[in-house]
């Protein structure tokens, strides 16, 4: 198998090789940076003046084809805009490989939308979307066989969090972990304005003036749960430009043990199930300033619910161990197994 995603951090490819070592499997990551250009400026440039491509696309793209050719592979794995080409894939699957792709962004969201990615996604075997919004798009372009696979949890570096006394005393009220963006920074606006004091976590906050003051920068995963766990309460905002019905941290704030308010959606509420049994909804920035407020006076609610959430993801089948579980289910169902490489 192979893996072609971001390494390091909390990126999902890690997290799938990870478990695919734990399946027994013999996997190789290949970090997708190493088709950008060789310093962040020339990328920065190429991106937003040549169509959001990588500078080594096609140098990469030949790259992982005549490894193929030489050590053979059964399963590709890419996730997000992962830098293969149509003809490249093509080549690929003439070598016998099944090919998939777990779609960790939405490519139909203009700011992430890149020609040469959208028209290399029907050359997948499976394309795999954690967001339902989007699945007719997939059929739209071709895509053979599109499947909805939510976001999962990493136990490796998402694991529950005791809080003793001392750190209960210097605990963040509330916390929201995410990137920036115009339609985030409106909301925290609009919550602030009805007493949301929320500390921010994550990139590009110091882009808003009204965000600027609270904001913590990024921290790594360890220091994520630290801060999850201690937190009174965790918002959960999803990504509306990306069409998202939940996010990684959907079930990453459960599987620490931090309390949640999730955006009211249709499948963070498939996912969690009626309000008040694991997590609080919210529809507008007045009702997650009205929850955040009772929940900070019900701290035993908060405990209830954080730990109803926690023991219906940890128990739930939500690692990326799963996810690769399904995504293997999903291939040995859909895609013919290949008995003898072609000659």
């Amino acid at each position: 198998m192979i893996i072609v995603g971001g390494a390091g951090g909390t990126n999902v490819g890690d997290s799938f090789c990870r478990a695919a070592s734990e399946l027994g499997l013999s996997a190789e990551l290949v970090d997708s940076s190493d088709a950008m250009a060789p310093t962040a400026f020339a990328q920065k440039l190429l991106w937003h003046f040549g169509g959001r491509r990588p500078m080594h696309l096609s140098r990469f793209s030949k790259q992982l084809v005549a490894s193929v050719a030489r050590d053979p592979a059964q399963i590709l794995i890419t996730t997000g805009a992962a830098p293969l080409t149509r003809r490249a894939l093509a080549e690929l699957k003439a070598l016998g490989v099944t090919c998939v792709n777990f779609s960790t962004d939405d490519p139909f969201n203009p700011i992430h939308h890149a020609r040469w990615h959208v028209r290399s996604l029907p050359a997948y075997d499976i394309v795999f979307t954690p967001r339902r919004a989007n699945i007719g798009d997939f059929a739209g372009l071709k895509c053979s066989n599109v499947c909805y696979l939510p976001f999962g949890y990493d136990p490796l570096l998402f694991k529950p969090v005791t809080v003793d006394s001392a750190a209960r005393s210097r605990q963040t009220q509330v916390l929201f972990v995410g990137g920036a963006d115009r339609d985030r920074a409106a909301f925290f606006d609009a919550a602030g304005a009805a007493g949301l004091e929320p500390t921010l976590v994550g990139s590009y906050w110091e882009r808003f003036h009204v965000t600027r003051g609270a904001r913590l920068g990024q921290r790594s995963a360890s220091e994520l749960c630290q801060l999850t766990a201690e937190a009174a309460v965790n918002l959960c905002l999803v990504r509306r430009a990306n069409r998202d019905g939940h996010v990684m941290r959907s079930f990453e704030i459960p599987a620490v043990g931090g309390f949640m308010i999730a955006e009211d959606t249709l499948e963070h509420r498939e996912i969690f199930g009626a309000e008040g049994s694991c997590v609080l909804y919210f529809k507008t920035p007045q009702q997650a300033a009205e929850k955040t407020n009772w929940a900070l006076v019900n701290p035993a609610e908060r405990h209830r619910m954080a730990a109803a959430a926690n023991r219906h993801i940890l128990l739930g089948k939500n690692t990326y161990r799963d996810r690769l579980l399904q995504i293997l289910t999903a291939i040995a169902a859909i895609v013919p197994r290949q008995t003898e490489r072609p000659a």
